[in-house]
């Protein structure tokens, strides 16, 4: 064990942190402030995923192999995918019991996964790391690939701007009135059904950027989207139902936690048992501890490490 290889998975695991927060600080508008359990959320990052690659790995506009378009068409498709479901389907259960919430939104998944197979087939979809992000940077003499630090200034500055969107602008303001009496911002005017299309819009627009960012890294698959939502379902627990901060927070935990347990905890086992044992049980072992982080956590804060203050 030297510390290169922990200095490196520190950066995995705040990049897998910053990862998750893009799909946290998404789920978190409509799971913690819309009040709406939204479960096809991991199969839009999916989409977003797939519309990223699709738009890499095909000439649109005589250009193909740009990023940049990439980004667009991903994090575009997702948003308009979004507002799309949101209206046609979604709206009516907002007034709905949580339980055909969740049977609706399940058989979204569905839906979601077949059509990923019907257009793009049953085995993985690829996409390159961008040519000017395939290196890689030396930090304290160490070298870590380029494009993963772009993933963790992504989410740095996703999350900044979550920030400032709820905390110092009009819209942020509409936004914590509505999550505390939705009833009374209505009385006074305000627009609620498009304040929720709007919110479910901006969540679908951060889980295409999870997409986007995770399409060169990962395979892009069917049933993508359902591992990472329940992992994304722990950091928002764990943060604080409702809690842009929480989310950020809670998900760099669970992203440093679950790296550092798989890479190290197997080798901590082999200190202690046979090896063969310890490499199977090791990851098994290490899958937990985000688990155990989320029961120890609302053992002593039922309402998360962060929860949101009202008033």
């Amino acid at each position: 064990m030297s510390i290169e290889l922990l200095i490196v998975q520190l950066l995995n695991g705040l990049q897998y942190g910053v990862l998750l927060f893009l799909l946290a600080a998404g789920l978190t508008l409509v799971f913690g402030i819309m009040n709406f359990v939204n479960l096809a959320h991991g199969s839009l990052y999916m989409m977003g995923a797939y519309f990223a690659a699709w738009a890499y790995n095909n000439p649109i506009f005589g250009i193909q192999g740009s990023f940049i378009l990439a980004a667009i068409v991903g994090i575009g498709g997702s948003i308009i995918l979004g507002i799309v479901v949101e209206r046609l389907v979604l709206f009516t259960l907002y007034e709905r019991d949580h339980l055909d919430q969740v049977l609706a939104t399940f058989g979204l998944i569905l839906v979601f996964n077949e059509v990923a197979r019907f257009i793009w087939g049953p085995s993985s979809y690829y996409m390159e790391v961008p040519e000017k992000l395939s290196g890689s940077i030396n930090l304290l003499g160490i070298d870590y690939p380029a494009y993963r630090f772009m993933i963790i200034g992504v989410g740095l500055l996703v999350a900044l701007g979550m920030f400032l969107l709820i905390q110092k602008t009009r819209i942020g303001m509409l936004i914590r009135a509505g999550a505390s009496n939705a009833t009374m911002v209505g009385a006074l005017g305000i627009n609620i059904k498009l304040l929720n299309t709007l919110l479910f819009g901006l969540g679908t627009g951060l889980a295409g950027v999870a997409g986007l960012m995770a399409g060169p890294i990962l395979s892009v698959q069917p049933g993508m989207g359902e591992p990472i939502l329940i992992v994304t379902l722990v950091v928002i627990v764990t943060g604080g139902i409702g809690s842009i901060r929480g989310a950020f927070f809670a998900a760099l935990i669970v992203g440093v936690i679950d790296t550092i347990g798989r890479v190290f905890l197997p080798i901590l086992l082999t200190t202690m048992v046979e090896k063969s044992l310890a490499q199977a049980a090791g990851p098994a072992t290490a899958s937990m501890l985000i688990y155990l982080l989320m029961a120890v956590v609302l053992a002593f804060k039922p309402q998360g490490l962060f929860p949101v203050k009202h008033g």
